[in-house]
């Protein structure tokens, strides 16, 4: 979580990673921002994200992206 968690803050130090739930629902991140964060999660954790895990469930969080994070690391 904490790889996590420093990626987050690299990429927008502004959001409250920690507290917030609705990342892609209000849209805190625009579109460059969720290509680098997916670049950056696929380089720093070895995992590939497909376009069907691009939905804003895996997304909304720091939560849900580690629990997406720790599904394809079993794959």
């Amino acid at each position: 979580m904490d790889t996590l968690m420093k990626i987050l803050n690299e990429i927008d130090d502004s959001i409250d990673w920690e507290k917030e739930k609705a990342v892609i629902d209000e849209r805190l991140l625009d579109s460059f921002g969720v290509i680098t964060l997916v670049s950056e999660l696929e380089d720093a954790f070895k995992i590939e994200i497909e376009a069907s895990e691009m939905v804003p469930e895996n997304f909304n969080s720091a939560e849900a992206m580690y629990r997406m994070i720790s599904r394809l690391r079993e794959k």
